[in-house]
Parts: C-alpha cells; structure tokens; sequence
C-alpha cells in the first residue's frame, strides 16, 4: 500500500480498538488507510479488539436528544465543532439545544428539514453559519435521527457525548421507564440490531468471512470435515448474535437475565419497535 500512514492515526486505531502501535501501524498500512478495514484486519488476526463498531460522525461537540409532548415521537442530533472548549461551553450547548426544540416543535423529519426551519428571520443552515463566524470554528449538523412509535424513551450518556432514542409498542409509564433502561443498554453495549432476524446481511456476511479466515488460520482446523466446519462457523456466528443484537444481550442492570427476559418481566407484550444511538467519536 502506498498511503501514508501518520501517528495521529495510528493513535485514533488504537484508541478505537485497544490493539497495540505496531498492529495498528500495520492494519492501517495493509488496508490503505481504511479504518473499518483495519478493525477487520485486526480482527482476522485473531486480535481481541475492544470495539468493533465505534462512532466516528463527530471529533467534538454535543448529543441532544428530545421527545414530543405525547411520548410518540423521539429526536437526537449531534452539532459537532472542532474542539472540546467550544463543546464545553454553555453557549453552544444551549444553540444545540434550541435546535433540537425546533425539531420538536415543528415535527421535522430530516436533516434537510432542519437546515431549511427558521431561526428568527434566517434559516437554521444560515444561523448555524453565523455562530461558525462567532466562534472561529467548523460547526455543523453530523447527524439528525427521528423515531415515530406508540411509545418513546430518550437517553444521554455523559455530559452530552452520546444520545439513544428508543421506539416502542406500547406507552404506559412503566413501559417508557423501561424503554429508559433500554436506551441506556443501548448506550452501554451497542449492539448492531434488535435481534438476529433484523441484523443486516452484510454484517452477517461480514462476520462470517472473519470466522472463516480465521478458521483457515488455525492449524486445528486442517482435516475437518465441511459439516464440521459448517457447525463451527454456526456456532461462532451466534456468538456474535447473542453479544451484539439487543434482545439477546446480557441485561447490564442485572446479568442474569437477558434484556428479553426483561423486558418480558415488565410486559409480556411489550416490544421495542427501533433504536438510534449517535455519538461522538
């Protein structure tokens, strides 16, 4: 590969995967520079990697979050800038604030709504303009999620560094408490989908060829038969599904159970409909 691999970005594989310098050097040099690529480099090498999927939308700014009056509708957005003192200060967390109430208020359902919604006698894109001239920062809308459902639950992580938004079949205040405890797990343990059935192909097809070079690499494996092999990838791959799809996952208020055990314990029929979770990189 001929792309030139700096410090700044080996530090930032690291951080994201907990691998050491001269793996990460490695991975990034291997796959041109590509940070997805390299995770699953490190990955194939039978590496243990910390986060395998990391949100990276944003270096600073905040997460907002917000629900409707009536608890059926949830919107999160992420304002970046470029330093954490431009994040901290309570001024822009109030201007990312104010967009998040227009959001709300006038039930906008995109990005593009929201750039194009009045601000005063301006457009939002135009006041978000004006504070990049006041601060001396790139400031921008990275990201602007909206769920509709019967129900809705919000959470923020930290002092605005990530922002879950959750959907769900049924509204009573029990159920919005426990879609809370839902998006705090969401928070905490991101997982890829609700459950197996709603995972992506690609992601599935993703793993399963991490399973299989790694198969390849063990000379353990050398000999088995194709039906064994079949076995070993299938069991691999619900490792996976059992650590990263929501339903399944350990639940983080108590490990004994499942979040669908949970979530049963509270309502047999209650359901989580969707989720968003947004965060800083």
């Amino acid at each position: 590969m001929n792309a030139t691999i700096t410090a700044a970005e080996i530090n930032k594989l690291r951080q994201i995967t907990g691998a050491g310098m001269m793996d990460c050097r490695k991975a990034l040099t291997e796959t041109g520079g590509d940070f997805d690529a390299a995770i699953d480099w490190l990955r194939k090498q039978g590496q243990k990697v910390a986060a395998k999927r990391q949100d990276r939308e944003a270096k600073e700014g905040v997460v907002i979050a917000r629900t409707n009056p009536t608890q059926t509708s949830a919107f999160v957005l992420c304002l970046a800038c470029e330093t954490d003192f431009v994040a901290k200060n309570s001024e822009f967390v109030a201007f990312a604030q104010s967009l998040i109430d227009i959001a709300v208020d006038k039930d906008l359902k995109n990005l593009d709504e929201l750039n194009a919604a009045p601000y005063g006698n301006i457009t939002v894109s135009e006041k978000i303009n004006e504070q990049v001239g006041k601060v001396g920062e790139k400031i921008g809308i990275t990201r602007f999620e909206r769920i509709d459902a019967t129900g809705v639950a919000t959470y923020i992580h930290g002092t605005y560094r990530m922002g879950v938004i959750v959907g769900l079949n049924k509204h009573s205040e029990a159920d919005i408490s426990a879609g809370k405890d839902m998006a705090m797990q969401i928070a905490a343990m991101n997982p890829v989908a609700i459950d197996q059935a709603s995972v992506p192909a690609s992601v599935v097809e993703r793993e399963k060829a991490i399973v299989l070079d790694l198969i390849k690499q063990d000379p353990k494996m050398a000999g088995k038969s194709d039906d064994m092999l079949e076995k070993i990838i299938a069991g691999k791959l619900n490792s996976f599904f059992k650590e990263s799809t929501l339903l399944a996952q350990p639940f983080v208020k108590d490990s004994n159970h499942t979040v669908a055990d949970y979530l049963k314990s509270v309502d047999p029929a209650l359901k989580i409909t969707d989720f968003k979770r947004v965060a800083l990189g």
